[in-house]
């Protein structure tokens, strides 16, 4: 193939198996399950907020638990897709249309090339994951896709963008497998945790009020989720600057907690009184604003 007519079929590949954003949810992000090993450069993790729900998606259309999904968070956008493909959407429902028709979540779906699919607002949930078959294949940075401000040139979705997908199969000849949600992952207030290294620095009052209180979500972001002050938890307690991840629920000295989320700092000062398993991280990434939680101590 000459080096002209090579560079021809390349766009066209290119085109014919992407999606483009006709118009940009809230927050919408490629992700996948996370980039590791990077901590000791200062490099987070992130990847998905909601690892069940992605995880789920991704199972419907038998694809790989690695293959990188699209995150949206409670505004989901309107895309095109330029090339017939296999779908799922998991996670919070954003009321999805293909066409201006309602589709269902949790099930799998065959979309042909021009069709149009949008999202609304969250009637549950916060955050919703596409899955397409054989996964977004956006630039692989530090062995992963997911989207990071300084790591991958692609961080939240803008109109216009097209995202690249992997190659679909011929896909007519797919059924529609479909699983019924567990409700109970989005309406869990209860998160488990393990005593993290702080722990011991509460006072017995303290760490009953931890473990018996509810705490109202006051911020929602993927680097951490905030929570009302908590006077009663004030401290004078300091440690030095020590390392932190996914989950890592740390306490500041005027009595704000906060949990680390996908996103986060490698590192950080505060006292780490708390670390929430992994599924207690999926729970609390489906929860918004005002809404509130409450810590349950499970042990290895």
């Amino acid at each position: 193939m000459k080096l002209k007519n090579r560079i021809t079929w390349l766009k066209w590949n290119f085109i014919m198996h992407s999606i483009q954003v006709i118009k940009p949810g809230y927050c919408d992000s490629i992700q996948d399950l996370g980039r590791f090993g990077y901590a000791s450069i200062g490099v987070p993790v992130s990847g998905v907020m909601d690892a069940l729900s992605a995880k789920m998606a991704n199972a419907l259309i038998r694809n790989s638990q690695q293959n990188a999904v699209l995150e949206m968070a409670l505004i989901g956008p309107v895309l095109m897709f330029q090339k017939e493909a296999v779908i799922a959407i998991s996670g919070a429902d954003m009321s999805p249309k293909l066409n201006d028709i309602p589709v269902k979540m949790q099930t799998k779906l065959a979309v042909k090339t021009g069709d149009i699919l949008s999202f609304g607002k969250a009637i549950y949930g916060c955050r919703s994951y596409l899955a397409v078959k054989n996964g977004f294949r956006t630039d692989k940075k530090l062995n992963s896709y997911a989207a990071f401000n300084g790591i991958t040139d692609l961080v939240i979705l803008k109109k216009g963008v097209i995202i690249p997908i992997g190659k679909q199969l011929k896909i007519f000849r797919f059924g529609h497998s479909s699983i019924k949600v567990d409700r109970q992952h989005f309406n869990n207030e209860v998160l488990d945790a393990y005593k993290g290294p702080e722990f011991e620095l509460l006072t017995p009052k303290q760490q009953d009020i931890l473990l018996t209180d509810g705490f109202q979500i006051v911020k929602n972001t993927r680097m951490a989720y905030q929570f009302a002050d908590v006077p009663s938890l004030a401290h004078k307690c300091e440690i030095l600057t020590s390392a932190v991840m996914p989950g890592t629920v740390q306490l500041t000295q005027s009595g704000k907690l906060m949990a680390l989320m996908k996103d986060c700092q490698t590192t950080g000062g505060y006292p780490r009184i708390l670390q929430l398993s992994d599924e207690a991280i999926a729970v609390l990434a489906q929860k918004n604003t005002c809404q509130k939680i409450k810590f349950k101590i499970i042990h290895l």
